[in-house]
C-alpha cells in the first residue's frame, strides 16, 4: 500500500490527536463510525473512547478486522497504521472489493494508550484478561516457577537512573540460577495474583474487554469469513514483523502460510513463542459460533527484548511509586513509547509499510478463506 505522506509523519504525539486524526480519516472515506466512551479520563481529563470504523458492504461475504492499542502504548503504532490504510483508500491507492467490509477498531485500550502504559486503568493486561472458563481457564494463578522472578519483575519501589543496568545483572542472575523458561513464561503466561504487577490478568474481564466479548461479531456484520489482525509491537527484529498463529488456529497453519509471507507466520502451539492464556483472538476463536474465522498477533520488533523488559519494569513502578510530576516518571514513560513505538525515522517508514502490506494481504485471503 503507498500511503500520501511519509511513514513518520502518520504518527501521533498523543492519544487525542491520534484520536481526532482517525476519525477525520474515517469521514474523509465516508465511513461509519461509532463511538464507545470508557469510564476512565486522560492526563488532561480529556474523555477516552473506543472508536470503531465500517468501510465497506453492509451485508459483506468477508470481512477484514483490524485492531489497534489493546495493549496501550502500543497504539502509536497501530493508530498509525489503521490512519495511513485509510488515507491509502481516499487517495485510491486501496480499494474496497464488493462483499467485503473492512473494520477498524480504534484505541481498544484507550487509558493506556493516553498515559502511556500497557495496561488498563486497573493495570489489566487485556490480552491476559480475555479468559475463557469454557477452555478450562481460570482468573487464578500464575506460571510455574513465577515466585522466583515476581519480586524481580515488579519491584516496589521507584526506579532509579541505576535500574537499567541492574535488571540487566538481575535478569542474567535469575536466567543462570533458574533458566530462561521461566522468565519467558512469566512474561508470556500472565499473572492473576498480584494487581501491581506487570503482565496482571484481572480478576473478571474488563470493561474493555467485555465489549469485544459483547460485539465483535455485530462489529463484523456478521460476515461469514473473517480475518483478524490485531497489531502490537516490541518483539522481534527491529521494523520486521512476525504473524503469530495460536493455539486454536494451529490446524489451519496451511492457510496462513498460502496467503501471508511463509517465513513470518509463527505457531504458537505446544508452548511456542507466545504460549499465553486470556488472549483476545484465542477467545473469539472458541466463540465465533460456526463463523470461518482466522486470526493473527502481527507483531513488530522495536529494540532488543531485555531493553523492552526493562522499560515496561521501570514504567510499572513509576506508575505505581513515583509521583506523576517527577522526572522519574517523565523518563520511564518517554522510554516505554520509545522501546513500543520507536522514534527512528527508518524503522516507522519501515513498519508502516509493512503494516500496509499485511492489511492488504489479509483483504486478499479473506475470499479464499473456507474455499482452500
Amino acid at each position: 500500500m503507498r500511503t500520501p505522506h511519509s511513514g513518520s509523519a502518520l504518527f501521533s504525539p498523543t492519544y487525542v490527536v491520534a484520536r481526532q486524526r482517525f476519525r477525520e480519516a474515517a469521514l474523509d472515506v465516508h465511513a461509519q463510525v461509532d463511538t464507545h466512551a470508557v469510564d476512565a479520563v486522560g492526563p488532561s481529563g480529556e474523555a477516552l473512547a473506543i472508536d470503531v470504523a465500517w468501510i465497506g458492504a453492509r451485508e459483506p461475504r468477508g470481512a477484514v478486522v483490524v485492531t489497534s492499542g489493546l495493549h496501550g502504548v502500543e497504539g502509536f503504532f497501530g493508530s498509525a497504521v489503521q490512519i495511513a490504510w485509510l488515507r491509502g483508500l481516499a487517495a485510491g491507492d486501496v480499494d474496497v472489493p464488493a462483499r467485503m467490509t473492512i473494520v477498524l477498531i480504534h484505541a481498544v485500550n484507550p487509558f493506556g494508550f493516553a498515559w502511556r502504559r500497557r495496561a488498563d486503568e486497573r493495570n489489566v493486561d487485556l490480552n491476559r484478561n480475555f479468559v475463557d472458563d469454557g477452555a478450562g481457564e481460570t482468573y487464578t494463578g500464575s506460571s510455574k516457577g513465577y515466585e522466583h522472578v515476581q519480586r524481580f519483575l515488579s519491584p516496589s519501589t521507584a526506579p532509579s537512573p541505576l535500574s537499567y543496568p541492574a535488571f540487566r545483572l538481575g535478569a542474567a542472575w535469575l536466567v543462570a540460577r533458574y533458566g530462561m523458561p521461566i522468565l519467558r513464561a512469566a512474561v508470556a503466561s500472565g499473572q492473576y495474583v498480584d494487581p501491581r504487577g506487570l503482565f496482571y490478568g484481572g480478576q473478571e474481564p474488563s470493561a474493555a474487554t467485555a465489549l469485544v466479548q459483547s460485539r465483535f461479531w455485530s462489529w463484523t456484520r456478521d460476515a461469514g469469513a473473517v480475518v483478524h489482525l490485531d497489531l502490537h509491537t516490541g518483539l522481534g527484529a527491529f521494523a520486521d514483523y512476525q504473524l503469530f498463529v495460536e493455539p486454536p488456529h494451529a490446524a489451519h497453519v496451511q492457510w496462513y502460510w498460502t496467503h501471508f509471507d511463509y517465513e513470518r507466520v509463527v505457531s504458537v502451539a505446544d508452548g511456542g513463542v507466545y504460549d499465553a492464556r486470556g488472549v483476545m483472538g484465542a477467545w473469539l476463536a472458541r466463540h465465533a459460533d460456526g463463523r470461518r474465522y482466522r486470526f493473527a498477533c502481527v507483531e513488530f520488533g522495536t529494540h532488543p527484548e531485555v531493553r523492552v523488559l526493562a522499560a515496561l519494569r521501570a514504567e510499572n513502578r513509576a506508575h505505581h511509586h513515583a509521583p506523576a510530576e517527577s522526572s522519574v516518571h517523565a523518563v520511564a514513560k518517554r522510554e516505554l513509547v520509545e522501546c513500543f513505538c520507536p522514534r527512528n525515522p527508518l524503522w516507522r517508514e519501515k513498519a508502516i509499510a509493512r503494516g500496509g502490506e499485511v492489511v492488504g494481504q489479509a483483504m486478499a485471503a479473506v475470499g479464499h478463506l473456507g474455499s482452500d
